[in-house]
């Protein structure tokens, strides 16, 4: 049981950590901060805004959450149900994420 939890928390650590790496290069590229708004012009860029909010969804939750509570002084009940559903979407991507370093570990031995 406690190894279990202990691979959900690394789980969901590395599903914070690819967020926020994600959040920051695509705020680093476009000088704009990662939001739920997709561009739908091409077919592509409307795939690649899909998985961009997919993986950095966690990190723009966090994100909004926090300036909500620091400057429109939103309830502390609203910073815990977003650190809940961050915390859940990222244990679902960090699975992903470690399951394809693993695929890529494999691939390469």
């Amino acid at each position: 049981m406690l190894y279990e939890l202990a691979i959900a928390a690394y789980a969901a650590a590395c599903g914070f950590v690819a967020a926020g790496i994600l959040g920051s290069f695509y705020q680093f590229v476009t000088d704009q901060p990662a939001r739920f708004a997709i561009d739908l012009e091409t077919i592509g860029k409307g795939l690649l805004g899909v998985m961009m909010c997919a993986f950095a969804g966690p990190f723009i939750i966090m994100r909004n959450a926090i300036r909500g509570r620091m400057i429109e002084n939103r309830p502390v009940g609203w910073l815990v149900a977003s650190t809940a559903i961050a915390t859940g979407w990222s244990l679902c991507s960090g699975i992903v994420v470690v399951q394809f370093a693993l695929a890529m570990r494999a691939g390469l031995i």
